[in-house]
């Protein structure tokens, strides 16, 4: 008796427990199945989501699968990224990724001439065709597009306020005057020109010296040494004894006096010397030398008792009254540079700054390591400041250009294979079309094709314009073949 109602209990027990988990996993499981009903979603639009295949309703975009357990990461991605971005920005999101609605004013293409329409898919722009539709390929809205005839220039209009928004700025085309100018280092050395060398010409012991180190300064006519020589004793004998000779017979004694001084001048013997000599009439055994210039001694080989004789360089005398800047100028730069251009040379250590000068000479070797040239400039040494060695700033300055054409360098887009700018038509429309650069200094460049005097060139946000006008004009290139590609896309 009590084993049935045991076994009574335990079956009312079974029961009431089903009674209550069976109701909970009712309510369960429309939840779960609704969390993996939604598999189709939009990638240009991740929150339009659907249970079966079809069309995004804001783009027409074919809705593709996605997995279960990452839909919900991205959903929620997606809305806290919405719900902390400006609501601008997400009007700007929510448009199709071709549209360029928010830059380019579609009622200002309207209006240009000779302009066509064409429709386009924005995720695959070879995609064209007359009239509006669906891509094949992913279902995407074609957008529509106006295109220019082939033989016109591609025209973008952007509104004022547009403008305002990216900063565009323009500049009017001018002629003007453009000139050539490289910056480079130059070095400073001795004038070669004035740089003077002493030596004897006739053979003794030097007696007395008054220069006894290298870089000491002399001035013109200091005496240098004194110099006891047989020779030069000789000399002095003969000149006193052709001036009492002249006093017996003057015609003969005036050709054998002549022939003795002219040669107490060549052995380097100097007119003070000499006139001493005929006022006196007495030998002088130490004959003095004198410096010829005024400078430093930059080489000194010879001490006190030394012997001498002709061919030894005995002093080497530089004047630093003018000095040379050597320059080097590479390769490409060469064929403008002619002697005589002006040059602007600066010393900022020694505060020299703009010494206006010339090229003096152009050497006509070129390094054979740095395939550079060297430009011989002449400065006027003010109060001793350069020395051979400084480094010093050289502007050299090529053959101006008068009345060209010139526009600023950032005004200019460069692709490597040709360089075009933006031209302003009107206030609302702008046209890329391509120039031809010459010469580029001083910021600016020379248009030698492609531009009339009084145009206006964007200079500040002109790659935007360029990028929608190449857009366009490759929709010109493919609106001849428009057709034949939407039936290939079909076919695709």
């Amino acid at each position: 008796m009590k084993h049935s109602l045991y076994v009574a209990l335990l079956v009312a027990a079974s029961l009431l427990s089903y009674a209550f988990v069976l109701p909970a996993y009712a309510a369960i499981e429309p939840a779960e199945h609704q969390q993996h009903q939604h598999h189709y979603y939009c990638p240009m639009h991740p929150e339009v989501t659907s249970a079966t295949p079809g069309s995004c309703p804001k783009c027409g975009m074919f809705l593709i699968t996605k997995e279960p357990d990452t839909a919900e990461p991205e959903t929620e991605h997606k809305q806290h990224t919405d719900a902390h971005m400006p609501p601008a920005a997400q009007k700007i999101f929510e448009q199709p990724i071709a549209s360029l609605e928010s830059v380019v004013d579609p009622s200002v293409n309207s209006k240009t001439p000779l302009q066509t329409t064409k429709y386009i898919c924005p995720m695959h722009p070879h995609v064209v065709s007359d009239e509006p539709g669906n891509c094949p390929i992913c279902g995407m809205n074609l957008e529509k597009v106006a295109v220019a005839e082939p033989h016109q220039d591609v025209v973008v209009g952007v509104s004022g306020g547009m403008q305002q928004a990216l900063g565009m700025r323009s500049h009017v085309v001018t002629k003007s005057s453009l000139s050539r100018q490289v910056n480079t280092i130059g070095t400073v050395q001795y004038n070669e020109n004035s740089i003077g060398h002493v030596h004897t010409r006739a053979t003794g012991w030097i007696e007395t010296l008054t220069v006894h180190n290298v870089g000491q300064q002399v001035k013109k006519g200091q005496l240098l040494y004194e110099l006891y020589s047989p020779e030069l004793v000789n000399a002095q004998d003969d000149y006193t004894q052709a001036l009492d000779y002249l006093k017996q017979d003057k015609q003969r004694g005036r050709v054998l006096l002549s022939k003795a001084r002219k040669r107490l001048a060549l052995l380097g013997v100097d007119e003070e010397v000499i006139h001493r000599l005929e006022k006196t009439g007495e030998t002088i055994y130490r004959v003095p030398f004198y410096a010829p210039q005024s400078g430093f001694i930059s080489e000194l080989t010879i001490r006190h008792g030394m012997y001498i004789q002709p061919g030894d360089t005995l002093f080497e005398i530089v004047n630093l009254d003018s000095v040379w800047v050597i320059a080097d100028v590479f390769e490409n730069e060469q064929s403008w540079l002619t002697e005589g251009r002006k040059v602007s040379v600066s010393a900022a250590a020694q505060g020299l700054f703009d010494i206006d000068s010339n090229i003096d000479y152009i050497y006509p070797e070129l390094d054979p390591v740095t395939r550079a040239m060297r430009v011989r400039i002449k400065l006027n040494n003010m109060q001793d400041k350069l020395r051979p060695g400084t480094l010093v700033d050289v502007t050299l300055y090529g053959q101006p250009k008068q009345d060209v054409l010139t526009v600023p360098t950032e005004a200019l887009i460069l692709t490597g294979r040709e360089n075009r700018v933006v031209v302003q038509r009107s206030d609302t429309s702008f046209a890329s079309v391509p120039v031809k650069i010459g010469m580029m200094a001083q910021g600016k460049a020379e248009v030698l094709d492609g531009l009339n005097e009084h145009d206006k060139v964007v200079v500040s946000g002109q790659f935007l314009l360029d990028s929608e006008a190449s857009i366009q004009g490759s929709l010109q290139r493919l609106s001849g073949v428009g057709k034949q590609t939407n039936t290939d896309a079909h076919q695709h």
